[in-house]
Order: structure tokens, then C-alpha cells, then sequence
């Protein structure tokens, strides 16, 4: 059933009036009156029967303006060319509001859209530790309720800084461990690491290589002498391309979801104290789509 958005009756609404005036015997203007219409409307319905009483296409019947074949196609041709809105513009002779009109039903309002879509390879290691993600998302410090609550982007503490939220993930399993620290250098990232492997060798898990982008704490002379003193194996994203890296960078958006914009909180301490609760949910009694709706420390349990 399609109705017109402003319309002011739909059709079980229209069969009433039909009915009303056919079969109850009221009159047109009585029938009008009482679904506050006008007498023409309840006529119209009253001529079109039972069988039309959906609303009509508002578009005309006749178009003389309408963009010839010829011209649609040699627009979507200097697309494929790679040529812009004003370029196909100027050489179409058509002005550039009709060219992205044609681009835009033709899915090709952007240039981007001409190149084949990259096949996403999805990997798996198959132990706990064979791969462990490494990855950083700054959060403002609290001062206050910020915009993200009360929606006012005038009211906005300035100068108060960042800290960093450090996050290690377990390929195989999604077991992570997670640490708010005020520093994304190679100091923190250093320290952040040996905490990590640690707090997985305490759980039975010896970790045997790293995931890392190319930030410069990462590619430090100190966080690879932490990678040899543990003998790990380190490797770098490509650069420029945050899904080789994907399984961090989708739990640091889980993380800010459910936790870090969640609540509004008074304080980055008080933020921070709530991070060690969501983390025993979120590994032991969290359901993980990719792991079947079990949770991380489930299958933690099953791969170390």
C-alpha cells in the first residue's frame, strides 16, 4: 500500500467513505464532513471504486525536458573516463546539476565507486597467542558532562587533554586486556606490552607475535627490545590500511560503545574505574557473533 505523505486519509479510510455513501446511504457532503475531507475528494474516491483507491505517481505524464538517451549515456561513458561533474558538464552541454542527477541514480555520484571494492581476506590463527593485536585510541579527559550527553557543542572544556587507551587482543579467541594510560609514546607502549604478555602468561598463554601499526611508540627501540627479551615476532600493517589490523580496531569501536560513551561520567578516574568491569563482561559473559555467541573466554579456554 502506497500513500502520499500529506495525505490525509488512507485507504481503509477511502472504503469507508465509499462505503458510507453507497451502502449506508449518507451523502457525499455528510461522508465528507465526518472524515473532515472536502465533498470533490469523497467524489473522487466514489469515482474510482474499490479497485483504485491507492494513490497515484505525482509524476507527469509527459516530460519534454527529460535528458536524452544519447546524452545519458555519453555522461556515464566520460564517468567511466574518470572525468568530473563540471568536465562532463562542459562537454555534454548539460548543466552539472543534471550530470550528478544521472551520476547519482547511477551509483556513480563518486569517482571512488568506479574501482573494484579490495577482497576482504578474513584470517583466523588457530591458538591462543599465535597473534596478539596492538592498537591506541586517544579519549579527551572529563571535565564535566561533555557534548556527547547534553548535545551542546558551545559548552566544551578546553585544554584538558587526552589520555590514551592501550588495547591488546587475542586473535584466535578476542580475549582482550585493555589499560588507560596518559602517554601513547614509546615508554607507555613498551610498558603497556610487557603488562599484556604477562598478564596472558599468568593465564596460561604464551603469546608469540605481535600486530602493530607503524606509530613511532611502535617502531621504538625499546618496544622491539621488549620483543626480543620475550621473543616475539613482530609485524607491521600495511600503511594506510586500518582493516589489516581489523580485529583491534573493531573492539576499540565496541569499547567506546559500551563503555567509554556509555554513561555520562563526572571524571576520567571515575571512567576509568568502570573499565575493569566491562572487560570481566566483556571476556567472560559477553556473546561474540564471530565466535558462534560465545564468549572470548570460552573459546579461550578451548584454543590455549
Amino acid at each position: 500500500m502506497t500513500s502520499h505523505r500529506n495525505a490525509k486519509t488512507n485507504v481503509y479510510q477511502r472504503q469507508m467513505l465509499i462505503c458510507r455513501v453507497r451502502r449506508q446511504g449518507w451523502t457525499q457532503r455528510q461522508a465528507a464532513e465526518a472524515a473532515g475531507v472536502s465533498v470533490r475528494t469523497v467524489a473522487k474516491w466514489l469515482a474510482r471504486g474499490d479497485a483504485a483507491l491507492e494513490d497515484r505517481s505525482s509524476r507527469p505524464h509527459r516530460q519534454p525536458r527529460t535528458l536524452d538517451v544519447a546524452r545519458t549515456t555519453a555522461i556515464l561513458a566520460y564517468r567511466h573516463q574518470r572525468a568530473t561533474a563540471w568536465e562532463i558538464s562542459a562537454r555534454v552541454g548539460v548543466p552539472r546539476s543534471t550530470v550528478t542527477r544521472v551520476l547519482q541514480r547511477a551509483g556513480l555520484n563518486r569517482v571512488s565507486r568506479l574501482d573494484v571494492p579490495p577482497v576482504i581476506q578474513r584470517y583466523e590463527w588457530p591458538h591462543a597467542g599465535d597473534m596478539l593485536h596492538l592498537d591506541i585510541k586517544p579519549l579527551s579527559r572529563i571535565r564535566g558532562v561533555g557534548h556527547r550527553i547534553h548535545g551542546d557543542r558551545t559548552r566544551q572544556a578546553r585544554g584538558v587533554g587526552y589520555e590514551y587507551v592501550h588495547v591488546a587482543i587475542d586473535d584466535a579467541t578476542r580475549v582482550a586486556y585493555v589499560e588507560v594510560r596518559r602517554s601513547q609514546r614509546r615508554r607507555a607502549c613498551a610498558a603497556f606490552l610487557r603488562n599484556a604478555l604477562g598478564w596472558f602468561r599468568r593465564r596460561g598463554v604464551t603469546i608469540r607475535r605481535v600486530l602493530t601499526d607503524n606509530g613511532g611508540g611502535y617502531r621504538s627501540r625499546r618496544f622491539e627490545g621488549v620483543c626480543r627479551t620475550w621473543q616475539l615476532r613482530h609485524r607491521f600493517t600495511r600503511p594506510y590500511t586500518p582493516r589489516t589490523n581489523g580485529k583491534a580496531e573493531r573492539f576499540i569501536q565496541t569499547l567506546l560503545r559500551e563503555w567509554a560513551y556509555r554513561h555520562a561520567f563526572p571524571s576520567s578516574a571515575r571512567r576509568t574505574a568502570a573499565l575493569v568491569p566491562y572487560l570481566r563482561f566483556y571476556n567472560h559473559r559477553r556473546p561474540h557473533t564471530s565466535l558462534g555467541r560465545r564468549s572470548p573466554w570460552t573459546r579461550f579456554q578451548e584454543a590455549a
